[in-house]
């Protein structure tokens, strides 16, 4: 799967910029508030917009504070998948609660420097995993290859029937990368400057999504 992530778009043009990936899997929308990490974007009143622009699901990534306060409300806005940060969340698994209640898939985030094992119980209560290859916060950076290390162990925790999501990686995924992500067992892949910046977006994530089929048997037989 591809979700095209709107933080690379023209926020002057947001229902074209979604219309010029239709043809993606998901559309990432990354919240963040200036508190959680450096930078400000949007919030639900864009989200509720956008909603009734397109009809790719949203996938909203909230890097802010007080995920248990604030989440469900995407959630109830109609948000496919909901992911908040596992460093911000009061109660994970109650968050988790309230986003399935709200009707939306549940997300949890690992920065890159988190370790995947002390929360493998409270992924339990997850529908995805949102593993950041970059320090969340600003698009554009550079890919962390160091956690596809953490993927590989979701991925095994995963195929050995101890978890039960789907792996998400965010930061850095181009087409220079997108193959050593899949290799490692990821299922979505978050794409920005690689999508918007390229001359067609739609282009763009076809041609992602077809390296990714490519770097690993799973994702051949699945295309």
């Amino acid at each position: 799967m591809i979700a095209p992530s709107i933080l690379a778009a023209d926020f002057a043009r947001l229902a074209q910029e979604a219309e010029r990936v239709a043809g993606a899997d998901w559309l990432h929308v990354d919240v963040m508030d200036a508190h959680f990490v450096p930078n400000l974007t949007l919030g639900l009143p864009v989200v509720e917009s956008l909603l009734k622009a397109t009809d790719t699901p949203l996938d909203c990534h909230l890097m802010i504070d007080d995920p248990d306060r604030w989440a469900p409300g995407y959630a109830e806005a109609g948000a496919h998948n909901v992911t908040v940060h596992v460093e911000a969340a009061h109660d994970p698994v109650m968050v988790a609660k309230d986003l399935r209640a709200a009707g939306a898939k549940a997300g949890l985030s690992l920065k890159p420097g988190t370790p995947l094992d002390p929360y493998v119980e409270v992924l339990k209560h997850y529908d995805t995993l949102l593993v950041m290859s970059v320090e969340p916060g600003f698009g554009g950076q550079s890919f962390m290859p160091e956690v596809l290390d953490k993927v590989r162990e979701a991925r095994r925790l995963v195929d050995t029937g101890h978890l039960t999501l789907m792996i998400e990686i965010d930061g850095g995924i181009a087409d220079s990368t997108i193959e050593a992500a899949a290799e490692a067992g990821v299922d979505c892949f978050v794409a920005g400057s690689a999508v918007y910046g390229a001359e067609d977006p739609a282009l763009a994530v076809a041609a992602l999504r077809e390296k990714a089929a490519g770097a690993h048997p799973r994702w051949a037989h699945d295309a």
